[in-house]
């Protein structure tokens, strides 16, 4: 049979189609690192007191007397004078920290990010001093923010891009936020003063980010009154009972046993665990007041698989950590066993954040990673992506599912089929059922790894008829198909 009586007929334009638009986003990206991922620089001594650009300075920070001692807060930097230390950078090679372990730099994410965006100008790293309170930087991230934007959209870059935009909308801002950066952007967008701001964001991705603190924070802070433990933790510990920052980290959802009940952590437990009461009394102030609002345009990413801090118990001011949590039911009441105790959940985490606390909201994307190299592992790189890449058009419901689902629109009974998962390649978590829409007719089936992004199951039907596949999982929306069953074209009835 030829190509014509097939219906098809030669392009006349061949060689001459438009080019592809290129996968980027004209919004401009604002990168905000975690806890101890900037560098320090002490202006007094005109020298790197954190993150030196090789490792041999780890060495002389943590085994040495005076290590760490240009990191502790004076005084005048307690009351609100903060000129001594800059931030000059990111963290620009792997660092370690008792308790927080390894602390990766930054390089593979702000190159993933440079792989979608219109011009390197789209991106705006944010240092800043974590051994400050978090509320210290919400007007100076806000007000860097309004800045980038500004400058950006009338970037020629910017302009060229946005009108490859669905629909023609000028930049907006896409911040992500590792750790406590993805408390300081909260602040940054609720307290910031900038009351535009929120507007003018597309969206926030988080990171791990310990939006109700961590256990860890009282391990770190416990440490010179605990267990002996070596050098670097009496050396971490001395330094961080003078940071608000470290004090912001501490818990506050439910974590302390305390007889046959659990509580959250007050100003004199912190006191006797050995960090500093004011400014855990301070701490709670602020998280009240930012809490009241939410964090707009969220996706939180949290790590999961790992081995975490969830719940403590305080026997004469020495913190003994466990890696259970406990929850309350929908009227505020603790969960407890049929004896009346307290129920306890170990639900993991990334090491330093356990998965409940890494978002504000039930639903997060899980990514199995420890805390320190979070931003710049694989998957939650290509998760990073694909958020700067979403269009507004989708809708935030589409938007949001993170998930695909590709079916066959006909396939026959008692004949298997494949269908495929895409936007990950991870199954666990991962629920894949086909249901007969007429009957009671329901079957599981595994799902398995197919190469790249995607996950693959194989599956059949016992009859003839319409069936729904449905797909479940914790990180994204349920997501549903329906399909029909029907005889090949060898065995169709006549009429």
């Amino acid at each position: 049979m030829t190509d014509q009586a097939q219906g098809y007929s030669p392009n006349p334009s061949f060689g001459l189609e438009p080019p592809l638009v290129p996968a980027i986003t004209h919004d401009a990206v604002v990168v905000v690192p975690g806890i101890m991922g900037s560098e320090l620089y002490d202006t007094s001594r005109n020298e790197v007191i954190w993150g030196l650009a090789n490792s041999s300075w780890l060495t002389r920070a943590w085994l040495t007397r005076s290590g760490l001692d240009s990191l502790r807060l004076t005084p005048d930097e307690l009351a609100g004078e903060h000129s001594r230390v800059r931030a000059r950078r990111l963290l620009e090679t792997p660092a370690w920290s008792p308790f927080f372990k390894g602390i990766e730099p930054y390089h593979k994410l702000l190159s993933t990010i440079e792989n979608t965006i219109a011009h390197p100008s789209a991106i705006l790293p944010f240092p800043y001093d974590w051994r400050l309170p978090v509320s210290a930087h919400a007007r100076t991230l806000a007000a860097a923010a309004r800045d980038h934007l500004t400058r950006w959209r009338s970037h020629p870059a910017q302009i060229a891009a946005r009108a490859h935009a669905v629909d023609d909308r000028e930049a907006r801002l896409v911040f992500v936020a590792h750790s406590m950066g993805g408390l300081v952007t909260y602040a940054a967008l609720t307290l910031g003063g900038d009351h535009d701001l929120a507007d003018d964001t597309r969206g926030v991705m988080t990171l791990g980010t310990p939006f109700q603190g961590s256990v860890v924070a009282a391990n770190i802070l416990n440490t010179l009154q605990g267990a002996p433990l070596p050098l670097p933790h009496n050396r971490l510990a001395a330094a961080a009972v003078t940071m608000p920052g470290v004090h912001d980290l501490l818990p506050r959802f439910l974590c302390l046993e305390d007889g046959s009940t659990v509580r959250t952590l007050t100003p004199t437990d912190v006191s006797n665990l050995g960090g500093d009461k004011e400014l855990f009394a301070a701490s709670q102030d602020f998280f009240r007041d930012l809490y009241r609002q939410p964090l707009p345009h969220h996706r939180p990413i949290a790590g999961i698989g790992q081995d975490t801090v969830q719940s403590l118990q305080l026997h004469a001011g020495v913190v003994h950590a466990s890696e259970y949590c406990f929850r309350e039911d929908n009227n505020g009441e603790l969960k407890r066993d049929k004896h009346g105790r307290p129920l306890r959940y170990p639900v993991k985490g990334d090491g330093t954040v356990h998965r409940v606390s890494a978002s504000p909201v039930r639903r997060a994307m899980p990514v199995h990673a420890q805390h320190g190299a979070l931003a710049s592992g694989k998957q939650a790189r290509r998760t990073v992506a694909d958020f700067l890449l979403e269009d507004d058009h989708l809708g935030p419901d589409q938007a949001d599912d993170g998930l695909g689902l590709n079916v066959p629109d006909y396939v026959h009974p008692h004949t298997k089929w494949d269908l495929a998962i895409t936007g990950t390649n991870e199954p666990a978590g991962i629920e894949c059922t086909v249901s007969a829409v007429d009957s009671d007719y329901t079957k599981s089936t595994r799902v398995q790894v197919d190469g790249g992004d995607r996950l693959r199951a194989t599956l059949t039907v016992p009859d003839t008829g319409l069936y729904r596949v449905t797909v479940r999982s914790d990180h994204s929306h349920t997501l549903t198909q329906l399909i029909f069953a029907g005889p090949d074209s060898s065995e169709y009835l006549d009429e």
